[in-house]
């Protein structure tokens, strides 16, 4: 299991944290995702076998936000 809090831009509101949390929730090999709104945030933890750190940032990217 692999650990990584991601700097997230972009999000503003409490629809950007549902639709982050979503749409990297249903990758296959993510455990949890939690989104710290106020801090620009997002804690992931993963199964690096099943999904990888690229196919997160690009979950993400493709909801419009950007991964710093």
């Amino acid at each position: 299991m692999q650990n990584v809090t991601l700097n997230v831009q972009g999000m503003s509101c409490g629809h950007c944290v549902n639709s982050v949390e979503k749409s990297v929730g249903t990758l296959a090999g993510v455990e949890q995702v939690k989104v710290n709104l106020a801090e620009g945030l997002v804690d992931v933890s993963f199964n690096e076998t099943q999904v990888t750190l690229e196919q997160i940032k690009e979950a993400i990217d493709d909801q419009g936000y950007e991964v710093k």
